[in-house]
């Protein structure tokens, strides 16, 4: 009995990871050398992990890393263009007197995704 539960139980958690593997989000790492505006939230310079929601790619997940404690969710449109880095993930800011704003997230892939209400 037990040797049927296990089996059972190893079964199904193979079959999650591979369902969470089917629909892969679009993930990244990147260094921000000053401190930036993102929908009216200033954020630190530092180093910060972005991720695009699989189910959702309107939503992507901006999260700090190594010391930078801030986690925002943000929404965004398809970006106009293309990726400014050729196939490299990149933000892209805008200044507007002394302050940057992320103004696009374009991912490994070459999508971008515009910031919405950035100004």
């Amino acid at each position: 009995m037990w040797s049927v539960m296990r089996k059972s139980a190893l079964l199904a958690a193979a079959f999650i990871v591979c369902a969470a593997g089917s629909a892969p989000a679009s993930t990244f790492e990147v260094k921000v050398p000053f401190p930036f505006v993102v929908q009216g939230h200033t954020l630190p310079a530092g180093q910060y992990r972005v991720q695009r929601d699989a189910m959702d790619p309107s939503v992507v997940l901006i999260r700090g890393e190594k010391g930078v404690a801030v986690t925002m969710f943000v929404v965004t449109i398809p970006a106009a263009g293309h990726d400014p880095a050729g196939e490299e993930p990149v933000l892209t800011f805008t200044r507007h007197e002394t302050q940057y704003r992320l103004a696009d997230i374009w991912d490994p892939g070459g999508q971008g995704r515009e910031i919405v209400g950035s100004w």
